[in-house]
């Protein structure tokens, strides 16, 4: 007859499963068994692939679990983070004045646009010279400002933005040029 050891004596540390004349040991899912085919070892879901989670894997006893960094929302997928755009749920200390502007994992107050002499402010973000006004003959007749956020990590050399002038006036010429914080060379334009 033969003896169930599952029952009399159950060497395994988790399942055990009779078989005539013996007896096997099994794990739950998120361990391995050992080499002496009895102990079950937490398995590290996280070593297997560095894909399971976009930010950060957490191996835990028989599981694991994604993390993402401050700023991000876990998805409903349990793996994928997406970044909480402060601005729109309005969760962030800008003055009446200033501008919130989300930007991957956080947001920026951005001061209100102030045009120099000659320009006159025609909006929150376009300065225009005034054709009648003398100190305006060698200005740009226009100036528009938009901010934009860039993402690190990006693959270079890549077209961050594109603009396009448009002729309006006969004899008009444009002329595109960064004006400040390219002290390192880092962008150009074509």
């Amino acid at each position: 007859i033969d003896v169930n050891e599952c029952t009399s004596e159950n060497p395994c540390t988790q399942t055990c499963v009779n078989t005539y004349g013996s007896f096997l040991c099994r794990c739950e899912p998120g361990y391995e068994l050992d080499a002496d085919g009895v102990n079950c070892s937490d398995m590290d879901e996280c070593s297997f692939s560095e894909f399971l989670c976009q930010h950060e894997c957490v191996n835990g006893p028989g599981s694991y679990y994604c993390t993402c960094p401050s700023g991000y929302n876990l998805l409903d997928d349990s793996r994928s983070c997406q970044d909480i755009n402060e601005c729109e749920i309005r969760n962030f200390t800008c003055t009446s004045q200033q501008t919130c502007f989300n930007i991957p994992g956080e947001y920026k107050c951005l001061d209100p646009v102030r045009c120099e002499e000659p320009y006159l402010q025609i909006n929150e973000n376009r300065c225009m010279c005034p054709a009648e006004n003398p100190g305006c003959r060698d200005q740009p007749f226009t100036i528009l400002y938009r901010v934009m956020d860039m993402v690190s990590g990006r693959s270079v050399p890549s077209d961050i933005f594109q603009m396009q002038a448009t002729t309006r006036y006969p004899g008009a010429y444009y002329i595109f040029q960064i004006k400040s914080g390219n002290e390192g060379r880092e962008f150009y334009m074509r």
